[in-house]
């Protein structure tokens, strides 16, 4: 299918969720929203997804109380696809902007891959508006510029972040229908999901997400500012800034199996989230929680939320 025949109406799904667009930090975003009267708290998805990934978080969360949405991130599905802004300080501003937006003083933020990085960076650079994180998939950015330097096992794992800084290379994610798509979620899924009927459903939308028009370049424009960042002086200073210690609580999910991000990468985070960080892996699970295994991460994620709203009143 051309990539100028699949238009951003593919991400519009049917739910017990609302779709709506939020204008926040200059852009217009494409959420979807499941109401509750409790806490809010956006859920942030991470390459080749879209807000669709958090399905079952979604309508869980909701039921558990609290106003749950899933956004679009920058560049994706329904959201505005602008050529600019894929950097470390305006996607943070992105979620923040979003809080605001939604009539909220902060959140809980929940991030998978670039969500979770988005997640890390607002906690520290907009630190008043995150009222706990989660991340998925998703290690401390300091940690995996660490294992990128160091670990030649994460640098072999992360050869498709070598391969995004090619000219142009946002053709090879969308020709054959982004069959690259199914490539990267067959390579990175752990085996009990890989190539059940629920994976191949999940993964023939990501597809037709993928080949809206722009989506693909602003994919690869996330990972061009990240190694762009190493060379130059604002990355410097956001890298500067990541080191300081986050102060809100961190729930750490990760795949026992994730050949993307590797479980010794995500490691290591405490020296940079201290006593509030829990770490918790997951057998068997690869690179994608939150779809491989929502009954167990519904459970995680519901627990650990209970007992920090319990540690506020």
């Amino acid at each position: 299918m051309p990539q100028s025949r699949v238009d951003d109406s593919v991400v519009y799904i049917d739910g017990p969720w609302t779709h709506r667009t939020v204008s926040a930090n200059g852009s217009v975003f494409h959420v979807a929203e499941c109401d509750g009267n409790g806490p809010l708290i956006l859920l942030l998805h991470g390459f080749g997804d879209f807000w669709w990934t958090w399905r079952k978080q979604l309508t869980d969360l909701a039921s558990a109380g609290f106003r749950a949405i899933a956004v679009d991130l920058r560049g994706y599905g329904g959201s505005d696809k602008p050529p600019r802004g894929y950097d470390g300080y305006t996607l943070a501003a992105d979620a923040a902007g979003l809080i605001r937006a939604l009539g909220a003083e902060d959140a809980y933020l929940i991030g998978h891959d670039w969500g979770g990085f988005i997640g890390w960076s607002t906690a520290v650079l907009h630190p008043k508006s995150v009222r706990g994180l989660i991340t998925l998939g998703a290690p401390h950015p300091l940690r995996l510029r660490e294992a990128l330097t160091t670990d030649r096992r994460q640098i072999t794992a992360s050869a498709n972040l070598f391969a995004f800084q090619l000219p142009r290379y946002e053709h090879v994610v969308t020709k054959n229908d982004a069959a690259y798509i199914r490539h990267v979620f067959t390579r990175w899924a752990g085996p009990r999901w890989r190539g059940t009927p629920e994976f191949d459903a999940h993964v023939a939308v990501c597809q037709q997400a993928m080949q809206i028009q722009q989506v693909a370049f602003c994919a690869m424009e996330y990972y061009r500012w990240a190694m762009r960042s190493l060379t130059r002086r604002s990355g410097w200073r956001f890298a500067k800034m990541m080191s300081t210690l986050i102060t809100a609580p961190v729930l750490q999910i990760h795949g026992a199996l994730d050949s993307c991000i590797l479980p010794n990468t995500a490691r290591g985070a405490r020296k940079y989230a201290g006593r509030g960080l829990h770490y918790r892996e997951l057998q068997d699970i690869g690179h994608f929680p939150q779809v491989e295994d929502p009954i167990t991460v519904n459970d995680e994620i519901r627990s650990w939320l209970n007992l920090q709203e319990q540690r506020t009143t």
